[in-house]
């Protein structure tokens, strides 16, 4: 018996893999397609998932071929700037910049390359889920291998595992076979998606209130036009992405034609030599898994929830997720934690996954307006709510966790810790290395690190201070635990994994 199958090899599932098989469980992969899709689908991910890049062991793979990027600019009808959620001159606390854009083929090439250097994972190509059935100690499996030589029986095969891991996307034959329900949150809207290889720079109409410095090359600039609402995305190379609202009078496979894409993508374009390489139309959603946990299977990624892409973060979501589970279910195989911390799962991101998609479909609603008068009038209330802040950026939108594995009650209990560079290049988690960390001021318990020696200007010391605090706690997904006297924090950690005696950290 293995200890994971994991349903789906897309990104979710392919770092699910590498962050269980680097901390040494056993995993199995089933992805039904034999051959690897060769075309761009997700854009964006943000500076959290480059850090679990690094605790995947995969960062150095990765990071080459990633695009920093400066944020999200939004234009308002008047063709000037509603709102900046940018970059530009900020620090970066947790050690990478806040956006980055990249090729998906690319991406998944790299971390199923990784499977080799990171223990036991098999991955299973042309492997069909077909059912499973729950026992009190495993899941069985059932799949049906399938073959490029077309002429070849279907053959039904199964495993065991000890749980399971459903990455298989949005439409999910795992959730459909466990009678899992979708919350709708109430957004969908068509548009189309293009994506095109292009020989210059994108042409912008003449904008207003542009930030100084910011880059419109460099930004997710989104057209809040009620003409037609427009994303301009930058990308890998020479990728641009754009997405193109359809109008209610629009039909999705006219729009497809090849004469009605180049007309709205040209008119970007100017006189710069580009081609098209996909158009595809989408519903953009909100929607959410009712029960992300059913006995030992867990439902990961758009298989738990859809977010719409005005922010980017329907990729990060799914990454979140099985970080989330990887470290919980190395603990119970590794350390004998207690299976119960698994039930921590769905309320630690359930409500994490859904403030994000409420912004991302607050956005959508004022992003998608048609009606003119209704779009000026929005500018000027976007226009008196940013006047109001000191600036944001897109980090700003992800909540801390409320409830579940932490300390309530201590200060920073759920947030995301910093990575600060170190004063040779380096990032904190390359010094400290992963899993559980215990930073204190001063003095602590063995394995402690203390925060007046650290390499790092002293950024940890000072968060501990602005925080009031004699140490902080940091899980292995980097959210910290709590905060307050090392040894109470031990002790509260461990009741929740179920030891009585501390465990090495």
């Amino acid at each position: 018996m293995i200890d994971v199958a994991i349903i789906g090899c897309g990104p979710v599932g392919a770092l699910a893999a590498n962050l269980l098989g680097k901390q040494g469980l056993s995993v199995v992969v089933l992805e039904k397609e034999v051959e690897h899709y060769p075309l761009p689908r997700a854009v964006h991910l943000d500076h959290e998932m480059m850090r679990l890049f690094q605790s995947a062991g995969v960062i150095d793979r990765v990071a080459p071929d990633m695009v920093a990027t400066d944020g999200h600019l939004h234009i308002g009808a008047d063709h000037g700037v509603i709102r900046y959620m940018g970059t530009v001159g900020k620090p970066k606390p947790f050690g990478w910049s806040n956006d980055y854009f990249f090729c998906q083929p690319e991406f998944e090439a790299h971390l199923r390359d990784a499977f080799a250097q990171n223990g036991d994972i098999n991955l299973l190509l042309g492997a069909e889920f077909s059912a499973l059935e729950q026992h009190d100690s495993h899941v069985t499996v059932r799949y049906f291998l399938n073959s490029t030589k077309m002429h070849l029986e279907r053959t039904e095969q199964h495993l065991n595992a000890r749980w399971v891991i459903a990455a298989d996307g949005s439409r999910s034959p795992v959730r459909k076979s466990l009678s899992v329900k979708l919350d709708d949150l109430d957004f969908e809207e068509p548009w189309l998606v293009v994506d095109a290889e292009v020989d210059g720079p994108v042409t912008f109409p003449p904008l207003t209130g542009v930030p100084e410095g910011a880059d419109l090359q460099r930004l997710s600039v989104m057209m809040c036009d009620p003409a037609r609402p427009a994303t301009i995305v930058p990308g890998r190379r020479n990728h641009r992405r754009w997405e193109f609202m359809l109008l209610p009078h629009e039909d999705d496979a006219e729009m497809m034609r090849e004469e009605n894409v180049s007309a709205l993508v040209g008119a970007w374009m100017k006189d710069v030599p580009h081609k098209i390489v996909r158009a595809a139309t989408y519903r953009f959603h909100g929607l959410v898994a009712e029960q992300w946990q059913v006995g030992r299977v867990f439902l990961a990624g758009d298989a738990a929830h859809q977010t719409p892409p005005f922010f980017g973060q329907g990729m990060c979501h799914g990454l979140r997720d099985v970080a989330n589970l990887a470290w919980k279910m190395a603990a119970i195989a590794n350390n004998g934690a207690d299976e119960a911390i698994l039930d921590t799962y769905q309320p630690e991101r359930d409500p994490h996954v859904r403030g994000v998609i409420g912004a991302a479909v607050a956005a959508g609603r004022y992003i998608c307006e048609l009606d003119l008068a209704k779009a000026l009038a929005r500018d000027l209330n976007i226009r008196e709510q940013a006047a109001k802040k000191a600036g944001e950026t897109a980090a700003d939108l992800i909540p801390a966790i409320a409830t579940g594995f932490i300390a309530p009650g201590t200060a920073a209990a759920g947030e995301r810790f910093i990575q600060p560079a170190l004063a040779d290049g380096r990032k904190l988690d390359d010094l400290v290395g992963q899993g559980w960390r215990l930073f204190v001021r001063d003095a602590g318990p063995d394995g402690a690190i203390s925060a007046r020696d650290l390499p790092d200007g002293g950024a940890v010391l000072a968060w501990l201070e602005a925080r009031g605090a004699d140490a902080v706690l940091v899980r292995p997904d980097h959210y910290v635990f709590g905060t307050g006297n090392p040894a109470d924090l031990i002790a509260a950690r461990d009741a929740l994994l179920g030891f009585k005696q501390e465990i090495a950290a």
